[in-house]
């Protein structure tokens, strides 16, 4: 079985007493590659040190909705010099939070439309968050390609609608969920995995949050996603090797990672 889990923080200081066992227990599970996503309101060699050090797995690098009020242009020739560092796959994460409003709402949606700008320059695929907040992310990135820019990536976390992720697949983005999928209250996710295409499926941890069934409560880490697949698997009818295999070349396809 090849798991990759498609949004991790092993970064994170959550892992800092025992970052290498966490690695070697992901392996042990079975992922294959991981993508680990950084916060431009830091250097970039915070996240492209791991990345370096281990072949499998890769940086991505944005400045996130929570921290749109810090946006400068110093953080801006951050990211951009960033997405030319080896490894690099994606700008992000980068969107909207209206559940916390850690900053203004008008600030997000200026800094979101500015770094969807950036990656469309850069050609670099996004990486969005996106919380309850999918009718302006849907009105910007319509508006970004009636400008003619183009948007490719990935709704990470996805926590939306049936409904909300068929706009997105129809815009050419993916899906990809986290173990919120495997809990008891999430009627609305089971029914958007049901009706995903299987080509627009990803899956992640977004560790050390959103520990899945049956381990929530617990600090998650990578090996945890075979959960999240063994739950899109049975929603899916498939087998878990094979719900597994789409989607690691699903996450290759929107990341233009190459296999090695």
């Amino acid at each position: 079985m090849q798991l990759f889990d498609s949004h991790c923080h092993i970064n994170d200081r959550a892992f800092d007493s025992d970052r290498d066992d966490v690695i070697r227990r992901m392996r042990e599970a079975g992922v294959r590659k991981a993508v680990v996503v950084g916060d431009a309101t830091v250097p970039a060699d915070s996240v492209t040190c791991l990345t370096g050090k281990y072949d499998f797995l890769y940086s991505a690098y944005g400045l996130h909705p929570h921290d749109a009020d810090k946006w400068t242009q110093e953080v801006a020739d951050r990211i951009e010099s960033a997405m030319a560092l080896p490894k690099m796959a994606a700008l992000g994460e980068i969107g909207l939070d209206y559940h916390y409003d850690l900053s203004p709402r008008d600030v997000q949606r200026d800094v979101f439309t500015k770094q969807l700008e950036l990656a469309h320059r850069l050609n670099k695929p996004v990486i969005m968050h996106i919380r309850e907040a999918h009718g302006d992310a849907y009105e910007i990135l319509s508006r970004c390609m009636s400008r003619g820019i183009s948007v490719k990536g990935v709704m990470h976390c996805f926590g939306g609608s049936l409904e909300s992720a068929l706009e997105y697949v129809r815009m050419g983005l993916f899906i990809s969920f986290s173990g919120s999928l495997t809990f008891k209250n999430a009627p609305i996710l089971t029914r958007a995995a049901e009706g995903i295409p299987l080509n627009r499926l990803l899956i992640e941890t977004d560790c050390p949050y959103m520990a899945p069934v049956p381990l929530r409560g617990r600090r998650n880490e990578p090996a945890f996603v075979s959960y999240v697949c063994q739950k899109l698997a049975e929603i899916k009818h498939l087998s878990v090797d094979e719900m597994a295999q789409i989607c690691y070349n699903n996450t290759l396809n929107v990341f233009e990672i190459g296999e090695n």
